[in-house]
């Protein structure tokens, strides 16, 4: 008999070329650095030889970082690897400029192999200039050349022959060529400034491409602080000065919930605050309020950020009602001023306007509101905006600052490549864009449903009285781009106000809440003390209302509607022995739920509870003493009395944490969206607890 191996499963991975180890390192060491590049702004390649295993031939390829990724945790699975030859024959094939977006479909079919990254605009660049490694990179000193108004003569005096001056090109194969004829055409040079966009550099080795870029974005800053007036943005103008820092973030948390509000008239958005020295100083200044009016200039600024922010005129200390009402005038002429720039330059084949919202909030004295589709998004479009004050810095300390026109703002950010880049992203989850806080988070039913909540794509404040467990809980969920803790008893009035502030400063403000927090004395009548009564009603009846009153007060501000879930109990309904404070704690909860759906709706405001019973495993209240005491009522060992309990149910099973998370979820994910006012049990179902 004849035995057919599969030679595919005798297939090895090939072993990383060590010029793309080489490719990967400058990459790491150069997006490490925000003065070199921003947040998956740039990109690096390498050229080189592998064998062929269709031919057993040599090949040259080239390996460049793929459409989206970021240079400082780029991997090779972010390359996209093609081969040269197809990649030169595409000059012969070119059409001209007025059809080059025609070219990026060629790409495809000079890929090597399958898998890797999707080439990105950037792609004929690196192909094209005639070097080994080329480096393209967005610093914020090279951008400040690159949109001063006499950018091309600041070029030549402070690099010489060095590098060279690029006029703005939007990016593609036209810029490629462009950039390839300097390379060849200029023997000596380093590199360019791209008008209007970055810097290109190159090297006949890894080291000496790294090293060109360093010393393009050294001597540019250099240059800068050598030549450049002291004062670029004018001087400070009274009333705009910081706030001091209390101040300013009580100032912050009272604002953030209704800007956020404003910022997601069109679609939901999550939002992030910095009070950075260099945004401080930039609102404080005279020339801020007409420098931020002309909008960023380099294309990974303004996709992040908007052409431009809006911008509040007036002091840090105006009145509250004051700056709220100026706030919505703002926004509504914003939205008019946004339309009326799509209408001006939008062709019969652009995409659709995508939402007239603006991305940067700046209020002087205070700081700046950057909101995104997800909490890093939001801090990215933050930390685009402070690379646009720096380049706005530096192109004004020499110059005048003059980015690139709307027309051609618009051609990029309308860019139908663009807009197929957003197509291609994955469906947001369900809870994407929403910020969940849950008390009692730090173990049991409150860490199950904080955890479910994150999976689903929230932003999640894991509230709990033991600071410690909040933020392992927290770390378990991610970075804070995921997940902040908060350490909060919930019968103290002025923690929870403190708790939902943070949650506040955090996410841009609060849309889900769960009542979750909860302890348990399991006492007779006679047995309980008037303490034992007002610990229980203070953590569950008076906690909850505290809770919910705070979250009431953040959603009717931001104007998106929200819920509200109470995690009640069984006991709620079923009268049990020796169990009259925790019962009667559980009946004042679940009436609260009552009461708030009938108040709350008007707001959009959805409050839902759910009826657990039995859940043993994992519950931080029956491993504190609450099961062995109801062990001990039943008559049962405490190790059997998760056992005990799902006998006792219809089902026969055991309820566990994430039963009951999976109840939240289901309140909240947007299926159940007109409920409100119900308690859903999750015992496996007690007949005493139906509903009748």
């Amino acid at each position: 008999m004849t035995t057919l191996t599969n030679p595919r499963a005798e297939t090895r991975k090939p072993a990383t070329p060590e010029e793309v180890r080489e490719l990967l390192d400058r990459s790491h060491r150069l997006g490490a650095d925000p003065r070199n590049t921003n947040y998956a702004g740039g990109n690096t390649s390498v050229k080189g030889t592998a064998v062929d295993p269709a031919t057993g031939e040599p090949v040259e390829l080239m390996w460049v970082k793929g459409s989206g990724g970021d240079l400082g945790t780029l991997t090779e699975s972010g390359l996209a690897v093609l081969r040269m030859d197809r990649l030169r024959a595409l000059v012969g094939v070119y059409p001209g400029v007025e059809r080059e977006d025609e070219m990026v479909a060629a790409f495809d079919y000079c890929l090597h192999g399958r898998g890797g990254a999707a080439p990105s605009i950037d792609t004929p660049t690196h192909a094209l200039v005639d070097a080994p490694h080329v480096d393209h990179l967005h610093p914020d000193s090279g951008i400040a050349f690159a949109t001063a108004a006499d950018g091309e003569a600041l070029t030549a005096a402070c690099f010489g022959d060095r590098v060279a001056w690029v006029p703005w090109r939007r990016p593609g194969f036209q810029l490629g060529l462009d950039t390839a004829a300097i390379q060849r055409d200029r023997p000596g040079t380093i590199g360019v400034i791209l008008g209007g966009h970055g810097i290109t550099a190159w090297g006949d080795s890894s080291e000496a491409c790294e090293a060109n870029s360093l010393e393009i974005i050294a001597t540019a800053q250099r240059y800068i602080d050598e030549h450049g007036r002291p004062e670029p943005f004018g001087p400070v103008v009274e009333g705009r000065e910081p706030l001091p820092e209390r101040e300013r973030h009580e100032r912050a948390a009272a604002l953030f919930p209704v800007i956020r509000g404003l910022a997601s008239t069109d679609r939901a958005l999550v939002g992030h605050y910095t009070d950075s020295e260099v945004v401080l100083d930039f609102l404080s200044r005279g020339k801020a309020p007409q420098l931020a009016a002309l909008g960023t200039s380099c294309p990974d600024h303004f996709l992040r950020t908007k052409v431009r922010p809006l911008f509040l005129d007036l002091p840090g200390d105006a009145p509250l009602d004051a700056v709220v009402a100026r706030l919505k005038e703002l926004h509504a002429a914003y939205r008019e001023d946004y339309r009326a720039y799509y209408e001006r330059h939008a062709q019969p084949d652009s995409p659709a306007m995508r939402g007239a919202d603006p991305a940067i909030v700046l209020v002087p004295g205070v700081g700046m509101f950057s909101f995104g589709a997800n909490k890093q998004t939001a801090r990215v479009a933050g930390e685009f905006y402070v690379n646009a004050i720096n380049v706005m810095r530096g192109a004004e300390a020499l110059s005048t600052y003059a980015p690139i026109p709307e027309s051609e703002k618009f051609r990029i950010e309308y860019w139908a490549l663009e807009e197929a880049k957003l197509q291609r992203m994955p469906k947001p989850k369900p809870l994407a864009t929403r910020v969940a806080l849950v008390t009692g988070a730090g173990s049991g039913i409150g860490r199950a449903i904080a955890h479910r909540l994150a999976a689903e794509g929230a932003c999640v404040v894991v509230a709990d009285i033991d600071g410690g467990r909040a933020s392992a809980v927290a770390g378990e969920l991610g970075g804070t781009d995921t997940a902040i803790a908060v350490t909060v008893d919930v019968t103290d009035e002025a923690q929870v106000t403190e708790a939902f502030r943070c949650a506040v400063l955090a996410f841009g403000g609060v849309d889900l809440v769960v009542n979750n927090a909860g302890i348990s004395l399991s006492r007779s009548l006679l047995d309980t003390t008037l303490a034992d009564w007002d610990r229980q009603h203070d953590v569950m009846a008076r906690g909850s209302f505290l809770v919910a009153r705070e979250a009431a007060r953040v959603m009717t501000e931001q104007h998106l509607g929200g819920d509200i879930i109470y995690i009640v109990s069984k006991n709620a309904l079923v009268a049990g022995p020796n169990n009259v404070a925790y019962g009667a704690a559980k009946a004042d909860q679940a009436h609260q739920v009552r009461l708030l759906a009938a108040e709350l709706g008007a707001h959009g405001i959805r409050v839902n509870g759910v009826n657990p019973d039995g859940v043993v495993r994992g519950s931080g209240i029956f491993a504190g003493g609450w099961g062995a005491e109801r062990a001990a009522v039943y008559g049962v060992p405490e190790e059997k009395l998760g056992e005990f309990y799902a006998q006792r149910t219809l089902l026969k099973r055991e309820v566990l944490p994430e039963h009951v998370a999976a109840a939240v979820f289901a309140l909240t994910g947007g299926d159940l969206a007109l409920t409100t006012g119900l308690l859903v049990p999750v015992d496996a179902g007690v007949a005493a607890a139906f509903l009748r």
